[in-house]
């Protein structure tokens, strides 16, 4: 119950910090869906597309989420990335 352990939500003092996220669609979409992600990387696969975004915060994520039903495509995976910690600082 206490202790910490990374994963989805709040940081451990109580804020939603940005994270990298990985989204897969199913299917190949074209341009004009992918007009709708401009602040995504899309890369096209054989039988999806991933969208890449970095620094998301949670309401990002959501309207991303929100954006991908609207348009009827099939969510297959949401996956944060694993921080990059590059001594930076």
């Amino acid at each position: 119950m206490g202790g910490s352990h990374p994963g989805p939500g709040p940081e451990p003092d109580g804020t939603a910090s940005g994270g990298d996220f990985e989204i897969r669609v199913r299917g190949r979409i074209g341009d004009a869906f992918r007009s709708a992600f401009g602040e995504l990387t899309v890369v096209l696969r054989p039988a999806e597309t991933v969208l890449l975004g970095a620094g998301l915060d949670q309401a990002a994520l959501y309207g991303i989420l929100d954006r991908i039903q609207g348009l009827g495509l099939e969510l297959l995976e949401v996956r944060r990335l694993p921080a990059t910690r590059d001594g930076k600082g």
